[in-house]
């Protein structure tokens, strides 16, 4: 993108043990929402913390 909008496309998502996902952040790079992913791990809960990348989608396509 070049119209001066910041791009997010890495999502940092929780899934706790009952299969609930949660959105918890929003990153440039995949070696950013893995330190975060990494650091909420280590804390030793049962939830999961997973990275995964947004598909941009075409402007217009939603509908």
């Amino acid at each position: 993108m070049n119209d001066g909008t910041i791009t997010l496309p890495w999502l940092v998502i929780r899934q706790d043990d009952n299969g609930n996902r949660y959105r918890v952040g929003r990153y440039a790079t995949r070696a950013e929402a893995q330190k975060i992913a990494d650091s909420l791990d280590s804390r030793g809960h049962k939830q999961l913390y997973c990275v995964e990348r947004i598909t941009p989608t075409a402007p217009g396509a939603d509908g």
